[in-house]
């Protein structure tokens, strides 16, 4: 993963240094993204329509951290795309399946142009997340 959010980041650090309690989200929704995000969850273009909608993991769909990374232990699979969704060049973490809070996003190796009737899929453990945030 590229950054953790702004958002994440404080969240985090209030809470190591005791200045507020922070709850772990119950689920973790990806997101793909045509562009870049920014910390700051700006910049996240998600496909419009075709059939697209972030998808939902829970804390199974995730092997524990060794080496200071998290991956996918199950394959995240989006629904088909029943129209075009673009080339998927990003994805996004966030706390919920619409709006919520950002949590942070990285680049695909490969970017993934993903047309009708294609499926966009992480095979398990292709979807790495580590714990950085940028200066």
């Amino acid at each position: 993963m590229g950054n953790i959010s702004n958002h994440w980041a404080s969240s985090i650090l209030n809470h190591v240094f005791g200045k507020a309690a922070y709850t772990a989200p119950a689920n973790i929704y990806v997101e793909l993204s045509t562009t870049a995000p920014t910390d700051a969850g700006a910049n996240v273009t998600p496909p419009a329509g075709g059939g697209y909608a972030r998808k939902q993991t829970a804390p199974a769909d995730w092997n524990a951290e060794a080496n200071r990374i998290i991956d996918n232990a199950n394959p995240i699979e989006f629904a088909e795309a029943s129209g075009a969704w673009g080339t998927i060049t990003h994805f996004a973490l966030y706390d919920a399946a619409a709006a919520g809070n950002f949590l942070g996003w990285g680049a695909l190796n490969t970017s993934k142009p993903v047309g009708i009737g294609d499926t966009a899929r992480f095979a398990a453990g292709d979807l790495d997340v580590t714990f950085t945030a940028s200066a």
